[in-house]
């Protein structure tokens, strides 16, 4: 199936993108990118190098196994050659993964018109999408036009959690200031809850201390609604990725 990812131009979550393009290329889907001008996205320098990370460089970088599979992705045609945000149209693919990232350079995503409606026609579509950290935050803002409401207002999702975002920026702020607050004066989880039916439906998961991986799914976590998935930052990658895949086969009916 085709698989679009949409990225910011720059500052977008390492992890967050090349592992879920690895497992999907694996299982045979095609994974299509855009960006806001069609030039080649750039994942958050910080999260790849560790640079200004300090003591916390070992628990906060994005960890081996992903920054080998950011180099393999960077070679990859559709990355190095994507779309444009105007060009892309819900018609042409048949599932969304939209990845997070904290940098500011994150808000021209997070923020993109284009996005909201593109996202908004996935859902009326009754497509799979998926979303993790910020991408949730994205998918919260997108309104669906026979309601006028988010997308989903009355669907069950998770995110970054606000405990989250105020560790890591408790543990860094004091050499690299709010960066780990892409908005600081209001968390993921407040705004998505604010834009819910119920703030139940934003489920916080177990306590996300250990990274998932492919033989440790168990240590990550996503929720499923309909066809709606969400995870809340890049130790539940794996578990997201998978949980996608079996949404695929079942909306490909068992394919």
């Amino acid at each position: 199936m085709n698989v679009l990812m949409p990225l910011p131009s720059y500052g977008f979550d390492p992890t967050e993108a090349a592992i879920p393009w690895k497992i999907l290329s694996q299982h045979k889907h095609q994974v299509f990118f855009c960006t806001p001008n069609g030039k080649m996205a750039k994942a958050d320098t910080i999260m790849l190098t560790g640079k200004g990370l300090g003591i916390w460089k070992g628990f906060l970088r994005a960890r081996n196994d992903a920054r080998k599979t950011y180099a393999q992705m960077e070679k990859n045609i559709f990355f190095t050659r994507p779309l444009t945000y105007k060009e892309v149209c819900e018609i042409d693919f048949d599932v969304l993964f939209l990845p997070g990232g904290h940098d500011k350079g994150v808000k021209e995503y997070l923020e993109s018109e284009i996005l909201q409606k593109l996202i908004a026609d996935f859902f009326t579509a009754q497509k799979p999408v998926a979303a993790v950290c910020h991408g949730p935050l994205l998918v919260a803002r997108s309104i669906h036009p026979a309601t006028g409401k988010s997308v989903i207002y009355d669907f069950k999702t998770t995110a970054l959690l606000k405990r989250q975002e105020r560790l890591a920026y408790n543990l860094t702020k004091f050499w690299l200031g709010d960066y780990y607050l892409t908005y600081p004066r209001s968390s993921v989880e407040d705004e998505i809850k604010s834009l819910l039916k119920n703030e139940k439906n934003f489920i916080t998961g177990p306590i996300p201390l250990l990274k998932d991986r492919a033989e440790h799914l168990n240590r990550g976590f996503s929720v499923k609604d309909r066809n709606y998935l969400s995870a809340r930052w890049p130790g539940d990658i794996y578990h997201l990725s998978f949980s996608l895949l079996e949404v695929i086969r079942n909306f490909n009916g068992g394919a």
